[in-house]
């Protein structure tokens, strides 16, 4: 029993060090750019805007979560917020924002898709709808990379599957 004891220790630590990185007190306005990645890790993604510079803070394909931290020119940070939920969502606007608009909105999605018929692009969003319903949000891009609607609905990869006999 010892021995195994002294097998797990290590693994057990290095587990549970993984999962404090996890509850990281969120990063406050007005610290620096490298504080925050300090605290937060190696971004996802960087975007440089007009205004400033966004870092991206996605969770992976199947997570659930994107946070964006934004910092003005000065480096500060002007914000830290989790994305992928209906205000997020809210500030696209069809017919009017852009691929790249959605990127700097949202991050980048967890799928992208085709539509023949209608040739339209699809960016998909895993997200928790309202806090509790596992949910995709389909954002529908044209040609020219406008977006031209956006549908919610069921994640199919975390719905329960149900098989008949």
């Amino acid at each position: 029993m010892k021995n195994m004891l002294k097998l797990a220790t290590p693994l057990l630590l290095t587990l549970l060090a993984g999962c404090a990185s996890w509850n990281v007190p969120p990063p406050l306005p007005g610290e620096s750019r490298a504080a925050v990645e300090a605290r937060l890790g190696r971004p996802t993604n960087v975007y440089q805007l007009p205004t400033g510079t966004e870092l991206e803070y996605a969770t992976g394909p199947y997570g659930q979560a994107t946070y964006m931290a934004r910092f003005g020119p000065d480096e500060k940070l002007i914000s830290y917020e989790q994305v992928l939920d209906a205000p997020g969502f809210a500030r696209i606007k069809v017919g009017v924002s852009t691929q790249q608009d959605v990127l700097h909105l949202l991050g980048r999605p967890a799928e992208k898709s085709y539509l023949a018929i209608p040739k339209l692009q699809v960016w998909s969003y895993r997200y928790k709808e309202s806090g509790v319903w596992n949910s995709m949000m389909h954002v529908h891009f044209d040609q020219d990379g406008i977006v031209r609607m956006m549908l919610n609905g069921p994640d199919p990869d975390k719905e329960e599957r149900r098989f008949f006999r």
